[in-house]
């Protein structure tokens, strides 16, 4: 029994651990949730105790006629009356958290469509549209209105660390508020089951100081600079990249994969999957399939050698 409950407890905080942690309390979305978490903890606590305790007393105690209207009036306070308070209160409370939550205002609009699998990320400034994918950068302190959409299957858009998860819709427009409180690299994931490579659908969430913050939207803004007769740029012309995908910049505006321009400044390959190097890429392009199953990217196996090589140091090279 103490080897299971040892177990138990093992397993319990080593969920609390790393940037997926939803304890880690680095949003005030989150903070407001876990309060309630811990609320809730406690008075599941406090009920489990008295219920115990006055079932031993039951047992334990001499049965009596007279005692009769004393366990009516428990059972009618005890057993009805405290338990709809109570769950009445929880109730509202948490309502309330979800009415902050997806609240439709924020000092940052962030537009986040959920696709097969990955995550095409908008961001929305008086100069126009800033389009990235798999990256969530967000500035300290400010609140963050995320308008959430589905291209395909129903996902769900979850940030542990900084606050609730919200639901993703094909046809419909959800919206959720996130106000980071600590900076870090706060894991993000789909946490609806998607389809096959569901498992595999994550993001980085950074937390910026504010500065930072509108240091990199500038320049995510700045179209990619591409030497002409890049070798590089060259074999993703010829093999078609550039039908599905964009580098601004560039003639290559495909819509249908994620965005290009800034490839390179990612910390992360696949969506939230692989560190960004150019071994990793290589792989992304010769076996994609193996890397991440399911997805629509066709993989090029017979692109190799020289070819192969340029285009690397070309995909590598936007930053």
């Amino acid at each position: 029994m103490k080897s299971l409950a040892s177990l138990a407890l093992v397993l319990f905080l080593a969920g609390c651990e790393g940037r997926h942690n939803w304890l880690a309390g680095a949003g005030e979305e989150a903070r407001s949730v876990e309060t309630l978490f811990w609320v809730l903890l406690a008075g599941a606590a406090v009920i489990w105790t008295l219920v115990i305790g006055a079932a031993t007393y039951a047992h334990r105690a001499e049965a009596k006629p007279e005692r009769e209207q004393e366990a009516r009036r428990f059972i009618i306070w005890g057993g009805v009356a405290l338990p709809v308070l109570v769950v009445g209160g929880l109730l509202i409370w948490g309502l309330l958290i979800l009415r902050d939550i997806t609240a439709d205002d924020g000092a940052l609009t962030v537009r986040v469509d959920g696709e097969r699998w990955w995550w095409r990320v908008i961001y929305d400034t008086p100069e126009g549209p800033v389009t990235t994918a798999n990256e969530i950068r967000l500035p300290l302190g400010e609140r963050a209105l995320f308008r959430l959409t589905a291209d395909d299957v129903i996902h769900s858009f979850w940030v542990p660390a900084l606050g609730g998860k919200m639901d993703m819709i094909p046809g419909r427009e959800t919206t959720l508020a996130l106000t980071p409180r600590e900076l870090g690299n706060w894991g993000g994931l789909c946490a609806e089951f998607c389809g096959g490579a569901h498992a595999l659908m994550r993001f980085d969430a950074i937390v910026m100081e504010p500065e930072a913050f509108d240091a990199w939207l500038a320049h995510e803004a700045q179209p990619a600079q591409v030497a002409e007769g890049d070798a590089g740029f060259a074999v993703f012309d010829e093999e078609g990249c550039g039908a599905c995908h964009t580098i601004r910049g560039t003639e290559a505006q495909g819509p249908v994969g994620p965005d290009l321009t800034h490839l390179a400044s990612r910390d992360k390959l696949g969506a939230g999957i692989y560190d960004m190097t150019a071994d990793n890429m290589a792989r992304w392009i010769t076996d994609t399939h193996e890397m991440k199953p399911d997805i629509d990217m066709p993989a090029y196996p017979g692109l190799q050698g020289e070819r192969l090589d340029a285009l690397v140091t070309f995909l590598m090279s936007l930053e």
